[in-house]
């Protein structure tokens, strides 16, 4: 693992695949991409994780996808977020910046 790259924690993944579907539709290959820029190369998101996760926010009605081609013309299914999405996306910043506030200060007290 690269020195800069860091382990996903519970529960950042569905924040950052949303944040990364903010702009638009994007293929697998282009959220993981698109989470490395994004997270300035802190996270690497592999297939395994990556695949599972859009399936399950497809069901929950965050994601729709169709198939299309790729920029390199190989078919590929493409996400975008919907507007329950959207909400979600909202929702998933609010409790992550009260998540960040609170470790800051745990980790500022004595």
């Amino acid at each position: 693992m690269n020195s800069k790259q860091t382990n996903l924690l519970q529960g950042t993944l569905d924040l950052l695949i949303l944040k990364a579907l903010g702009p638009g539709e994007l293929h697998g290959l282009g959220i993981s991409r698109r989470i490395e820029q994004i997270t300035h190369g802190a996270f690497l998101v592999k297939p395994g994780s990556l695949f599972p996760a859009l399936h399950r926010m497809e069901e929950a009605g965050w994601l729709s996808s169709f198939w299309s081609e790729s920029e390199n013309n190989r078919r590929a299914r493409f996400y975008r977020l919907t507007k329950a999405g959207k909400g979600q996306l909202e929702i998933e910043k609010e409790q992550w910046a009260t998540i960040v506030i609170a470790m800051a200060n745990a980790l500022k007290s004595t």
